[in-house]
């Protein structure tokens, strides 16, 4: 049977929208069934309570259970391989944070390749890191905590939760800004015991961490670790304003298997922004010492890269070596 070239032409055309329309449909849909958000840190601390606050509220809102899935280990990568080799429909997806950044530098070999393995879908928020004395070391101040570092190189202890941890690197980074020199104790464990008991000096900690200490006296706040002050702790100064262009926050957000659906992501991607916008969540952020991250999806990317980018030279400056 011969077809007239007009009806030829739009069975045609409908056959090539047809693929568009699938997927759109799929997003319409999605998510048809539970969601699983792999969360490469344990139980309980503050990257989990973000992840569950951001699943419950994703769960309200799509009518769908997204199971928050604890898989820590090997610094992350456990959790990251198991998502890069997940389907790419939306329904495994990964709470991406600094370790991503910097295990592209810190290992020589790993089986993936974030960037190019993990899509990026959006960011949750930022989280500047508190630089905190023992009250016995005579410097209150970033100028003063130099001067001091400057005559007594070396002699200053500082504590830190494991090497090639952002709050490690974040001093790393602060040490090649201003050329002092101390030397570090690396932790397994919680190193806030000591650092109240004087036995180390000094530490750059996650501000939830050290917080209730720094309000009871028993830590001295030396200045937060982002580019400006923080809504939880207005009084500290930020690094940034002594040392000109200095940031060293961590961040979390979440991201996909590369060939996830565009049409998935850009979803993902508006209702995370809505969570984020949330008065509710966004309270509880800020109480956490965190500062809510809204971007697109590109503009999430690019932030990761540049990450990377950043860590990458800090860890071959100091020559870092995971643990």
């Amino acid at each position: 049977m011969k077809l007239p070239r007009r009806t030829f032409l739009h069975l045609a055309a409908g056959g090539a929208a047809m693929p568009a329309v699938t997927r759109f449909a799929r997003a319409q849909a999605y998510p048809a069934r539970p969601v699983h958000l792999i969360v490469p840190f344990a139980a309980g601390g503050g990257t989990d309570i973000t992840a569950r606050l951001m699943g419950q509220w994703l769960s309200e809102r799509l009518g769908q259970q997204f199971v928050i899935d604890n898989r820590p280990g090997a610094g992350t990568n456990i959790a990251t391989e198991a998502v890069v080799r997940a389907p790419a429909d939306g329904y495994t997806l990964l709470l991406v944070g600094p370790p991503h950044a910097i295990n592209a530098a810190l290992y020589d070999k790993l089986n993936f390749n974030f960037i190019r393995d993990i899509a990026p879908v959006a960011g949750i928020d930022r989280e500047p890191h508190v630089m905190v004395v023992n009250p016995s070391v005579p410097a209150k101040t970033v100028r003063e905590f130099i001067a001091y570092a400057k005559a007594n190189p070396g002699k200053i202890s500082m504590a830190s939760a494991g090497s090639g941890t952002t709050p490690h690197l974040a001093g790393e980074l602060f040490k090649i800004r201003t050329r002092i020199d101390w030397a570090w104790v690396q932790y397994r464990g919680s190193l806030i015991p000591d650092l109240i008991a004087g036995h180390v000096q000094a530490s750059f900690t996650p501000i939830p961490t050290s917080l209730e200490y720094i309000k009871t006296g028993k830590l001295h706040a030396v200045a937060v670790t982002g580019t400006t002050r923080i809504e939880v702790v207005p009084d500290i100064p930020a690094l940034n304003e002594f040392v000109q262009g200095y940031e060293a926050s961590s961040w979390y957000g979440v991201g996909a298997p590369a060939s996830t659906s565009s049409e998935i992501i850009e979803k993902l991607r508006k209702d995370i922004d809505a969570a984020v916008a949330d008065p509710n969540i966004n309270a509880r952020l800020i109480g956490l010492g965190v500062q809510p991250m809204s971007v697109t999806s590109g503009e999430f990317g690019k932030f990761i890269a540049d990450e990377t980018e950043k860590w990458g030279k800090v860890i071959r400056a100091a020559n870092i070596k995971p643990e």
